[in-house]
């Protein structure tokens, strides 16, 4: 599955996007074979890649020392978006159960957060983890919309982006969403990106990445204004360089973003991506979730440590 991939490569829309990336880099296709692939996580102790393939209930995991591909966890209720604590221990949003999670190191899996107010979460969709172990993560109804990504059911909340505290407290962090979708922290963790695919559900509805400004506590959002528009589909989940340009899902590939929310250039890849990480032993490797398919390329730009 190597080598020239039709529909792929680099495309320079500012020439600050040429210093991300070498002349020669390609894109490569890992592996193939998923309905719905989203929420890639990376595990640098040992080399390998966590990420979900949401219709068919199931987590894959590729392996960096061979390049297989094995099954991670089936049935996974319909897990979405997965990253990395503090600890190196995965935490996942699992449409199925309405649920966070976090798998500990000996298997087990605790649950983290499920409901707020007496009321069940919608579909936790994608979640991040800040450096000081709290646990941000958002809840639009896309996994109880129909069967296909979880189970067909009524909300009982607003879609909202939460806080889980190391206490295990959850505080509504923000409410001005319509299907608030992949979020991240900027490298200093000043500021929270969250994107709202609202468009799903309304013809005019948002398909853009909106920027709050985090407390002084570390507990709160402020602000909210549009950072970017989406030009081809929508934003769905995303990452951030230490350079603190975000590297975004979209129909057409990967776009990324300067600091001014300017669209600099794009990875293309031949079918919609709906999430990326960083990873590798520099974490200058950008692992890609298209449609179907695991995608990888090697850039020249690094991930932040925690994301």
């Amino acid at each position: 599955m190597y080598g020239e991939i039709e529909g792929s490569g680099f495309e320079v829309l500012n020439s600050e996007f040429e210093s991300c990336f070498v002349g020669h880099a390609r894109v490569e296709r890992l592996w193939s074979g998923a309905r719905w692939s989203e929420g890639p996580a990376w595990f640098a102790a040992g080399r390998y890649l966590v990420w979900s393939d949401i219709p068919n209930n199931r987590m894959l995991r590729w392996d960096e020392t061979s390049g297989r591909v094995s099954v991670f966890r089936e049935p996974c209720n319909n897990s979405n978006g997965n990253t990395v604590d503090t600890q190196g221990r995965l935490v996942s949003c699992e449409h199925l159960t309405r649920r966070v999670t976090r798998t500990e190191h000996d298997g087990s899996v605790t649950v983290l957060a499920d409901q707020i107010e007496g009321k069940r979460f919608n579909s936790p969709n994608d979640v991040v983890v800040k450096s000081d172990g709290t646990v941000w993560f958002t809840d639009p109804v896309y996994g109880i919309g129909s069967d296909y990504e979880g189970e067909r059911a009524e909300a009982e909340l607003p879609c909202r982006v939460y806080r889980i505290d190391t206490n295990g407290g959850v505080t509504v962090v923000a409410d001005s969403f319509v299907m608030p979708n992949g979020l991240a922290f900027s490298t200093d963790e000043s500021r929270l990106y969250i994107a709202d695919t609202g468009a799903t559900h309304a013809p005019d509805g948002p398909k853009h990445i909106r920027v709050f400004t985090v407390d002084k506590d570390g507990a709160g959002l402020s602000g909210g204004d549009v950072f970017a528009q989406c030009s081809s589909g929508l934003f769905d989940g995303f990452r951030v360089d230490t350079s603190d340009r975000i590297w975004t899902s979209a129909a057409d590939g990967v776009h990324c973003l300067n600091t001014a929310g300017e669209l600099i250039g794009k990875v293309r890849i031949p079918e919609m991506v709906g999430n990326v990480c960083f990873g590798g032993s520099k974490l200058n490797r950008l692992f890609i979730c298209g449609t179907s398919s695991l995608y990888s390329v090697y850039l020249t730009a690094n991930g932040c440590k925690f994301q």
